[in-house]
């Protein structure tokens, strides 16, 4: 396992892909992708920095480190890292309580969980995400990205100035308003022009550039990434987190460092799925937590915020034709490159271009089709997408995708269940027989047991396993009280096509097992012992 590992790292370390080589052109359109990515990436990182209580400085070294080591180790070329509103809702109450040293240690051992996660590969588990949870999950968060620009809409300042949540800002009216409404208008029909024209220049790009140059030339008065905050500054510099070592920080940093690691994983591995589906890659779970974690270790020792994967700039590199990792590569330089040398000249950026940018993601992001077919597919899997959708806005991207998986699970236990039956007839020795169908689960369990009619039936009972299969303990358990119901009732019971460890599982009733040449042989449990009682199935 850790050879392949670091097989998988070791291909990492190569920018160029197989399916999209670095010719001139691909460099070109990569390089342009990651500038327009760095744009979109400032007043987002400025913004969750001002939403975890910290200076600006910290979520966009956040983004540039985060982002710089994923795009070069993560699992999937063309995913996007950084600061994300996610993980700060989190962070503002431990900031707010103890202070940003206890934030840079929680976002290390963060790192450090999901890096054991990853050498663990238990990021294969995302697959059993659900497609409906799939949906309301990229539904939840086109939601989300759009409500978080409904701050730019307000006066410069006073969102910043009434706290944490941005509701209580003067919202813009007036001109000042149509003004703001009509360039974010503008931005969205360049965007949508450009590629019928050309595709010589990412759209969002062009449609940032023009926007801004009018904005500029025309001296309008609209605001702008500088109204947010001063972006310029030096290089992160090395920083240990000034927290006492000892127990009593530990127990305050854990429970922070979990929640974060799980909803780091959970938005970065469902982002990587996505992005997959668009690129037509698979794979890379187990290495896209690995990256994850080192990005936020070395973001703790560095002075940042920590972070993910963002979906809505991983929607502007891929649709802006990033393919590789140098678009992820040259976002995180660009990004930096604006901290140290072009903090003048970014601060001067409207922010309605890149709003009209974020309102083009929302449209490419938000499944439509799912609307449609909302009334076609069974009525689980339309409850389960819109309560994903629901509870993604309402809370979180984590509460939601266990909520949507939760009541996924049970609603298909509770169709499995529905299915156990059995098929009955009269053998020529006059011998009843009951043939079972369905799985036998904890679920069908108490079905399993309504099927026979012990009071009436003859002497002999063959129950056949033929098409069944026997699941957890809970099955073996119901199998055991319907075998000593006969018993107790002075009639045989023989028990037909059970697997070889169902013969070894069931203690009493085992006896009863009358072996066949085609019985099958899925395998029940594994390192089982009758006496502690502990079964699991596969």
């Amino acid at each position: 396992m850790a050879r392949a590992l670091l097989a998988s790292f070791a291909d990492s370390l190569s920018l160029r892909d197989p399916d999209a080589p670095l010719t001139p052109a691909r460099l070109r359109v990569e390089i342009l992708s990651g500038l327009t990515v760095a744009l979109a990436l400032v007043p987002e990182a400025v913004a969750f920095a001002f939403v975890a209580g910290v200076e600006p400085l910290v979520g966009l070294y956040a983004a540039f480190i985060v982002g710089l080591i994923t795009a070069l180790f993560g699992g999937r070329p063309g995913m996007i890292s950084g600061a994300t509103g996610a993980l700060a809702v989190v962070m503002v109450s431990l900031v707010a309580v103890h202070g940003v040293e206890y934030l840079f240690a929680t976002v290390v051992l963060m790192g450090l969980i999901q890096i054991f996660v990853g050498v663990m590969r238990w990021g294969k588990f995302i697959r059993l995400v659900p497609h409906p949870v799939m949906l309301g999950f990229v539904n939840g968060l086109a939601i989300v990205i759009f409500l978080a620009q409904m701050g730019q809409f307000q006066v410069p300042g006073t969102a910043e100035a009434a706290g944490h949540g941005m509701a209580n800002g003067q919202w813009l009216s007036g001109a000042p308003l149509f003004l703001m409404l009509a360039l974010v208008a503008l931005t969205m029909a360049i965007i949508w022009a450009v590629p019928k024209i050309t595709k010589a220049v990412p759209a969002p790009l062009a449609g940032i550039g023009i926007v801004a140059a009018l904005v500029i030339g025309f001296g309008l008065d609209v605001p702008v990434v500088g109204d947010m905050a001063s972006i310029e500054g030096g290089l992160p510099p090395f920083h240990l987190p000034v927290v006492p070592l000892t127990w009593e920080t530990f127990q305050i940093i854990l429970p922070y460092a979990v929640i974060l690691a799980a909803i780091g994983l959970i938005e970065s591995l469902l982002t990587l799925n996505l992005v997959g589906e668009m690129t037509g890659k698979r794979g890379g779970a187990s290495q896209e937590c690995i990256a994850q974690g080192a990005a936020n270790t070395v973001t703790g020792f560095f002075g940042g915020m920590g972070g993910c994967a963002m979906i809505g700039q991983s929607m502007i590199n891929v649709k802006s034709g990033g393919r590789t990792r140098v678009a992820g590569v040259a976002a995180a330089l660009f990004l930096l490159a604006f901290i140290l040398f072009a903090s003048g000249l970014i601060e001067r950026i409207p922010l309605a271009a890149l709003v009209g940018v974020m309102f083009m993601v929302v449209i490419g992001t938000f499944a439509w089709n799912s609307l449609r077919i909302l009334r076609k597919v069974p009525r689980t899997d339309a409850f389960v997408t819109i309560l994903v959708t629901i509870v993604t806005v309402a809370t979180d991207l984590a509460t939601a995708v266990v909520v949507g998986v939760i009541v996924s699970a049970l609603a298909y236990a509770w169709n499995n269940a529905s299915r156990i039956h059995a098929r009955t007839y009269q053998t020529p020795e006059g011998a009843k027989v009951y043939q079972v169908q369905g799985p036998l689960f904890f679920g069908s369990s108490e079905g399993f047991a309504e099927l026979f009619q012990i009071d009436t039936d003859p002497a002999l009972v063959i129950i056949d396993f033929d098409e069944s299969r026997v699941v957890d303990q809970s099955a073996l358990q119901a199998i055991e009280a319907v075998a000593l119901k006969y018993e107790d009732e002075g009639k045989r019971i023989q028990l037909r096509h059970l697997s070889r460890d169902c013969h070894r599982l069931l203690s009493k009733a085992g006896h009863l097992v009358v072996d066949s040449d085609d019985d099958p042989d899925y395998e029940l449990a594994v390192d089982y012992s009758v006496k502690t009682g502990i079964i699991g199935g596969h």
